[in-house]
């Protein structure tokens, strides 16, 4: 392919004109963008047609902050535990461990909306019993229980940015003294809605250069939460601890007629993290934010697009209330979103929303001096792996921009990342153009995945810093990073869903993943029996249900015999050492079509990363073991009435297990699990680290190299083959004959 334009996002910054030239023409870019602490040069609008600008409605006037401190962000935390020796007097300093220069005690109105709990039975310590010097923030529980464990739940102002602070802090700013420490305001509390309008209209009169307002992202930060070092104590991508404050939780009283305590929030301390189930308060809570952030939102784009600016939003940073895939969305009218892509199911994220015009992802590295100039940093690695596991994602949905972020002068330093980055947007711009922007075909029917949260949280499961990996869930991860890249149309559904609504006619898959106990596993879901009878008459009539992990766990229906509500369906449950005395006999069958790859590619042994964390026995006449180790099952195929089920013990992404997970879903479904010889999916690679994308309406086969290894592969289909050696990280078009 010759090389095009178009299609590219470049940061720039001040001072470096003539290489900022050289490097928009070398990735073809069309559009520039300014990063948070740099500013955009007077050449901007002469390089590209569109000059985007951040722009944050909740930082960024200092003047106007200092002079206005009663307007400051709030954030719920709790103290941490301590437990009283004796029946005097226990004094909690609430903010040890946390950073005094981001937060301090948010007194007013305290005997309302701070709790002192003991943890220890989990009651609430009443008003009398407790004191607060609002002076040091020290609290005083007068006659604590001996040997009770007690916690302060409270209000905290916001002094400091959680964005800026952390970059602050990355970029040592300290040693600049034209950078200040950037205080947040929240548009709930008195005059800060008419000062973001106005300063809003102000700044786009000042900057007629810019052509796209790029909010980052509105108003309330997800949680993030630095200890006593400056560093990261707690984060949460999903976090609605920030989003609070007396004036919103007092309007949430006034709507609803429920007074939220502390707790609500703070949770135990898990501050409702997206494993949690969610209660009934926080999810309305989520539904109140949201409505309000949307409305805010629209008003500041009304204003954007009255100036004749185009808007988008960075889905980061301040994205607290925009829940896009939640039913407030579309009403903010957003012309875009900028995400940044973590992972495969980062990227489908963003591409898979509706209601803008169009979707933009940023690729890693990030040009920051912890990957530029910093010992180890490999900036060509990480743009290597960002891209590989983005663009399974990009065929399977294609996102309409890319782009970049960061201070330019750092990544000038490394040619060779320059050289590596604009061969990437230009393969961005390739398979656009080779596929007229289109989706290639998928399986004729739809995977589901049920959890508690359901669309709202789609293709956002089981993750906690936006894809960062972590030991306790990469072995769930693998499902949706698996499926991102996967030739199937994919849904996100709540139990509610089902129970309320019943499964939708062009689902053939449930997809049930987690851990015992958790949002996404289902915990005290699956002891309503509305919701375990729709499964099951779903799979016996045809369907096929697959569960990773401990799926359809529930503690409650152990005294049933059973730890796994749907061990029928399944075949399989765990052993929770009540049942020792029953003797099991296992026979593997690692032949089996689902096991095709992990026998041929995968050294005859399934990798279930962590596992079940416990040993899964098989139940039932009808269930097959393919795969089995140290005294678990780690993967089985069960008939069910007329459908079919699949047990995975763990599924962390590999290209043997993404192919495998392929494969089950596709003997679930009934359908033949190589995909030969199906209309909608034709062609099939033989090997794993290869996929292959079909569109017929421009005729042409996509395969993709998704390692950074030569492979060979052979493609076929409908009477064809092709052998292909491919270089490492390549692709290859094919047309066929028909």
């Amino acid at each position: 392919m010759p090389r095009t334009t178009g299609r590219v996002t470049m940061p720039i910054q001040e001072g470096i004109d003539d290489a900022i030239r050289q490097l928009a023409e070398a990735l073809g870019a069309d559009a520039v963008r300014n990063s948070d602490g740099t500013w955009l040069p007077a050449i901007a609008s002469e390089l590209v047609d569109t000059v985007y600008s951040t722009y944050f409605p909740a930082r960024g006037d200092q003047e106007w902050a200092l002079a206005n401190p009663d307007t400051l962000v709030n954030q719920y935390l709790m103290s941490q535990p301590h437990t009283a020796m004796s029946d005097t007097p226990l004094v909690i300093d609430v903010l040890d461990g946390y950073f005094r220069e981001q937060f301090a005690i948010h007194p007013e109105r305290h005997e309302r909306f701070w709790e002192v709990i003991n943890r220890t039975t989990g009651e609430i310590v009443p008003t009398s019993g407790w004191s607060l010097n609002a002076s040091n923030g020290l609290v005083t529980i007068d006659s604590p229980t001996p040997f009770h464990e007690y916690t302060v739940s409270f209000l905290a102002d916001q002094l400091w940015d959680s964005t800026q602070m952390y970059n602050y802090i990355t970029n040592n700013w300290y040693t600049d003294p034209t950078r200040v420490k950037e205080r947040p305001y929240d548009v709930r509390k008195n005059k800060v809605w008419e000062h973001t309008k106005e300063a809003l209209a102000q700044w786009l009169t000042k900057h007629p250069e810019v052509d796209v307002v790029r909010f980052t992202t509105f108003f309330y930060h997800f949680t993030l939460v630095f200890n006593e070092q400056g560093k990261e104590k707690f984060v949460d991508w999903f976090g609605y601890s920030a989003s609070v404050s007396p004036e919103a939780i007092d309007s949430f009283e006034q709507e609803t007629g429920i007074a939220l305590r502390a707790e609500d929030f703070v949770d135990g301390g898990y501050y409702n993290s997206p494993f949690r189930v969610p209660s009934d308060n926080f999810r309305r809570w989520i539904d109140f934010q949201s409505r309000f952030v949307a409305e805010k939102a629209r008003g500041l784009v009304e204003i954007t697009h009255q100036a004749g600016r185009r808007s988008v939003m960075f889905l980061g940073d301040n994205w607290i209330g925009t829940e896009p895939y939640g039913p407030y969305f579309a009403s903010i009218g957003l012309d875009g979103v900028v995400g940044s892509a973590g992972s495969a199911a980062t990227t489908r994220l963003i591409a898979d929303i509706d209601g803008v015009d169009f979707t933009e992802v940023r690729f890693l590295p990030y040009f920051f001096p912890d990957v530029f100039n910093h010992e180890g940093g490999d900036p060509v690695g990480q743009a290597n792996d960002s891209w590989l596991t983005s663009r399974r994602a990009i065929v399977r949905h294609p996102i309409d921009r890319m782009g970049y972020g960061g201070y330019v002068s750092l990544a000038l330093e490394f040619p060779e990342f320059i050289e590596r980055i604009t061969d990437i947007c230009q393969e961005f711009r390739d398979i656009h153009e080779l596929t007229n922007s289109e989706d290639p075909a998928n399986a004729s029917f739809t995977v589901g995945i049920i959890n508690s949260w359901g669309k709202i949280r789609s293709w956002q499961t089981h993750m906690v810093a936006h894809a960062l990996w972590y030991k306790a869930c990469y072995s769930y991860v693998g499902v949706l990073e698996s499926l991102a890249g996967l030739p199937f149309k994919v849904k996100f559904l709540s139990f509610d869903d089902v129970i309320n609504n019943g499964i939708d006619e062009d689902i053939n898959v449930l997809i049930n993943a987690g851990s015992a106990g958790t949002a996404y596993s289902g915990a005290h879901a699956w002891d309503d029996e509305r919701l375990t009878t729709a499964i099951r008459q779903f799979v016996a009539e045809g369907g096929g249900f697959i569960g990773v992990g401990e799926p359809t766990a529930t503690s409650t229906s152990i005294d049933q015999g059973r730890f796994f509500a749907l061990r029928d369906v399944l075949g399989v449950d765990r052993e929770l050492h009540l049942s020792l005395s029953t003797d099991r006999y296992v026979s593997v069958h690692p032949a089996h079509p689902i096991m095709t790859d992990v026998v041929n590619w995968g050294g005859n042994q399934f990798d279930d990363g962590e596992g079940a964390g416990g040993d899964v026995v098989a139940v039932g006449k009808n269930v097959q073991v393919l795969s089995y180790a140290n005294g678990t099952v780690q993967v089985a195929a069960n008939s069910y009435g007329k459908g079919r089920a699949v047990y995975f013990s763990g599924l962390p992404y590999s290209f043997v297990n993404s192919r495998t997970l392929q494969r089950a879903i596709m003997w679930a479904a009934g359908k033949p699990a190589d995909s030969e010889g199906s209309d909608s999916l034709p062609w099939w690679s033989s090997h794993p680290a290869t996929e292959v994308a079909w569109y017929p309406n421009v005729g042409r086969i996509l395969v993709t190299n998704n390692s950074m290894e030569t492979i060979t592969t052979t493609v076929s289909g409908r009477g064809q083959s092709w052998d292909l050696e491919m270089p490492p990280m390549t692709i290859e078009w094919i047309t066929p004959e028909n």
